[in-house]
């Protein structure tokens, strides 16, 4: 009974907000991959978050879910909506968004602080449900989302953007099983930025200050 109860604790814990951290941005002189802007918003996330590697299952849903948001759209305007999408949509807690209904989109859908697209709401809801018969086959969605990795970071070596592809064999196959297990918005070019944004894949240029740093967090 002790167990179960700190498990529903865990579970209903209020979501930590990322960009509620404060955060003082680096000197000048620091050099970051060219895509990042100079955006404090986005340069936060491309010191603090990009490439860090994710085992979490709430947090991995969470990028798949953004990943298949920005679909159409910049990855900055789904930043600026991250705060209020954790709240609106539970935490992200798949447990949570599974057993929403059509009273629930249809309240989104009325929601500003979102991207008010039907087509991507029922799409997180359907990745949800898809996610928890994952958790209860595998055990854990880390657990198989990582296997396309091969459970490690694929340490990569990038001169500049244009040597960035837009997919891989890797997100190929993630992309092939996640339609197979029923998961939407999950093509392989969405599912290779997840890898990107959650560490499968160290993305960042060599000359960015950000690449030594993650290299050596995928040897742990």
């Amino acid at each position: 009974m002790l167990r179960e109860t700190q498990h529903e604790r865990l579970r209903c814990r209020k979501p930590v907000l990322f960009y509620e951290i404060p955060y003082r941005l680096p000197a000048d002189m620091i050099t970051r991959c060219h895509w990042s802007t100079d955006d404090p918003l986005y340069i936060s996330y491309h010191d603090l978050e990009w490439g860090v590697p994710v085992h979490d299952d709430v947090r991995l849903f969470e990028m798949l879910v953004l990943e298949g948001c920005q679909a159409g759209l910049s990855w900055l305007t789904v930043l600026k909506k991250r705060n209020h999408y954790q709240k609106a949509f539970d935490g992200f807690r798949p447990e949570r968004v599974a057993r929403y209904d059509d009273r629930k989109v249809a309240e989104l859908l009325r929601d500003p602080g979102i991207i008010r697209n039907r087509t991507k709401i029922e799409a997180a809801i359907q990745n949800a449900r898809s996610a928890l018969k994952i958790r209860k086959e595998l055990g854990s969605l880390d657990s198989f989302l990582w296997s396309f990795a091969g459970e490690r970071p694929i340490q990569n070596a990038r001169r500049g953007p244009e040597d960035i592809p837009s997919h891989s064999e890797e997100s190929d196959s993630m992309s092939k099983e996640l339609k197979k297990r029923g998961f939407k918005f999950v093509g392989t070019t969405i599912c290779y930025a997840f890898m990107q944004a959650v560490g499968m894949v160290n993305d960042h240029e060599v000359t960015c200050f950000r690449y030594e740093q993650i290299r050596k967090m995928g040897r742990t």
